[in-house]
């Protein structure tokens, strides 16, 4: 008998457009010989399912139902291409355990921290893994910019603390231009990370458990058009993305090493995208994404589809090892 699944997209962030756009990949990229695909919108305001007509659905949360033309609908399992909140950091994955329904994303800690790139990167510190220089400030806070500078130095990053697809982030020259950078970061978190500039290659890197093994996608290198890899050089074409990227053998296993470590050091299951730069041929880590971009543009899917892993196959395996 075919599973139902729903494939959850939308979210309340700044990334819902991004997100409409993968969970609709994920819905054309299925085999809907083998599943009931259903598409449902995840928004503040509705939770609705949307058939192929545009119409919706009203979603029951107490059980997370759809009740179509009087015949009541449950789910088997939850394709999450939810970026942002509450899909990335915790939330959704928490209601999901409550109910008992599989998806196919990390657990709800895994998310949450993954999600808070302070807290993120301060766990993974005691295991040696290597970070930026940062620098911690909260709404509300006295602004010390001669501290702030003294700490990571110039030119560095400021950063919303729980934001993704570079939504928040400034690069910072001149200490005149750090206050309006933070107010920048301010409108999308009420937490702050600045981050001493590295200089060196910027990778990706995607690691997922595929056919019950954690594995490790080729890397790419990412070269942006612009001051920095931001919302236009990810989804406006303004950069390059290199698979396989251009690294020596010696870089190459290092960070192959370093992102399956941070994989297994989390416990993570699911999808994982992790960014780093090599500053002195180490690689530094960035953050760590646990709901990247599903579109065949996006990173992962493109790692995938250079060691032969189709869509299809890629979004399958979730399904099915969300259902082990």
């Amino acid at each position: 008998m075919k599973k139902n699944i729903a494939i959850i997209m939308g979210g309340y962030s700044s990334e819902y457009e991004i997100s409409l756009k993968s969970g609709n990949v994920v819905y054309e990229a299925l085999d809907s010989e083998i599943y009931n695909l259903f598409r449902i919108h995840i928004f503040k305001d509705k939770w609705v399912y949307v058939d192929d007509a545009k119409q919706e659905f009203l979603i029951d949360k107490n059980d997370f139902s759809v009740t179509i033309n009087n015949s009541k609908i449950t789910f088997d399992c939850v394709f999450n291409a939810i970026h942002g909140s509450p899909g990335e950091d915790g939330f959704m994955q928490a209601y999901f355990k409550l109910l008992d329904i599989p998806q196919t994303s990390c657990g709800m800690y895994q998310a949450a921290l993954t999600f808070n790139k302070r807290d993120c990167l301060s766990v993974l510190k005691p295991y040696g893994i290597k970070t930026a220089e940062s620098y911690y400030v909260n709404l509300g806070d006295n602004i010390n910019e001669d501290a702030i500078i003294k700490k990571v130095g110039l030119p560095c990053f400021v950063k919303a603390n729980k934001a993704g697809s570079s939504f928040g982030i400034t690069k910072v020259y001149k200490k005149e231009e750090l206050q309006n950078a933070i107010e920048v970061a301010f409108v999308e978190d009420d937490e702050i990370i600045i981050e001493s500039y590295l200089d060196g290659t910027e990778v990706s890197v995607g690691v997922i458990t595929y056919n019950g093994e954690v594995k490790v996608l080729p890397i790419t290198e990412i070269v942006s058009d612009n001051d920095f890899f931001d919302y236009k050089a990810k989804y406006l074409g303004e950069s390059q993305e290199i698979t396989p990227a251009r690294l020596t053998k010696e870089q190459e296993t290092k960070v192959n090493k370093v992102a399956k470590q941070v994989y297994e050091i989390l416990k993570m299951k699911g999808f994982s995208r992790s960014e780093y730069i090599f500053k002195d041929g180490e690689p530094h880590l960035l953050e760590v994404n646990t709901v990247p971009g599903f579109t065949k543009a996006s990173i992962l899917p493109q790692q995938a589809a250079a060691v032969g892993i189709s869509l299809k196959e890629l979004f399958g395996n979730a399904i099915e090892e969300a259902l082990k």
